[in-house]
């Protein structure tokens, strides 16, 4: 099956963005090295690790490890900085990639976000952006953007002002009220939503006492958190028109439609892309003959749950 083989029956739009099909990558999770299992230009689109204002290391080691049922990560956005990326990766990714093209972006500070901004505004074969909200405000004294609304609005607000393309803002779910912060970002002047990122956790050696993880707690994403990350798309998507990019243990075509039925238009695959490579070929050919065999579309059946 080729790039254009596709039902139109997949076709969805993610705010401005038009998708030939509803599957992209979470970031951070995948890279064109993948283009070694399938053909990438098959993906609706293709979202970038995020990156910085300045070069970032990560945080020490250990930083991965394998739990029951997912995956512990602390990489701490390591990146080559914005102009490195510019330089670099960007121009290889419009060269091997015909899909939209989302740059996913974070900063310490709401000006770090802006300087990001306008420096990959001058750059040429961008489509959207990724606002990854989940990273510590350094003026808020470390506590990520995302949890409060106020600022949320603010940098979204500021953010808009700079730029026509789509503005997809990143939610993280360790927050008392997900769906406020979600119409903090839509009043703010945000084209759509992504959502989830990971959860908090932790995991200790029984025998010795140590953490696995050296930073001790770190976000938590795999299998484990599809119920959590689906009870947050339905409370959001009730709440906003804005459309929602939902990820969260996404492993099957199945796990999709639940998320399609909670009310998302578009959904990521992340951490099972490390047990199975061409994990968004298999969820992109199953919808395909899913609707086909059922005569559906995907656009009816968005936020059709049935209670």
């Amino acid at each position: 099956m080729g790039v254009n083989d596709l039902s139109p029956r997949l076709q969805t739009r993610l705010g401005k963005l038009e998708m030939q099909n509803p599957v992209t990558v979470a970031s951070g999770t995948f890279g064109l090295e993948y283009d070694d299992f399938f053909d990438l230009n098959r993906l609706g689109a293709y979202v970038t690790k995020t990156i910085t204002l300045h070069p970032k290391i990560g945080n020490p080691a250990p930083r991965l490890y394998e739990t029951e049922a997912g995956l512990l990560n602390s990489i701490g956005l390591q990146n080559p900085g914005v102009d490195e990326f510019l330089k670099s990766q960007l121009p290889e990714l419009r060269e091997k990639l015909s899909i939209p093209i989302i740059v996913s972006f974070s900063g310490g500070t709401i000006e770090e976000f802006i300087t990001t901004l306008k420096l990959l505004e001058q750059a040429q074969g961008i489509d959207a952006y990724e606002v990854n909200i989940s990273c510590p405000n350094v003026e808020k004294e470390g506590i990520a953007f995302g949890v409060d609304a106020l600022v949320v609005y603010e940098l979204v607000r500021r953010l808009r002002a700079l730029t026509a393309k789509e503005l997809i803002i990143k939610l993280t779910p360790n927050v008392t009220d997900i769906a406020g912060v979600a119409v903090a970002a839509e009043d703010g002047g945000a084209d759509s939503l992504a959502l989830i990122n990971t959860v908090q956790g932790m995991a200790i050696d029984p025998l010795t006492g140590k953490s696995r993880i050296k930073m001790g707690m770190c976000g938590y994403s795999g299998p484990a958190i599809k119920p959590i990350a689906l009870a947050n798309v339905f409370k959001v998507a009730k709440r906003v028109k804005l459309p929602i990019l939902a990820m969260g243990g996404i492993c099957t075509w199945q796990d999709a439609m639940e998320f399609f039925y909670a009310g998302a238009g578009a959904i990521a695959v992340g951490t099972y892309t490390f047990v199975n490579p061409k994990a968004c070929m298999d969820v992109i050919n199953g919808l395909d003959k899913h609707f086909i065999d059922n005569d559906m579309t995907l656009k009816e059946i968005i936020g059709k749950v049935y209670l």
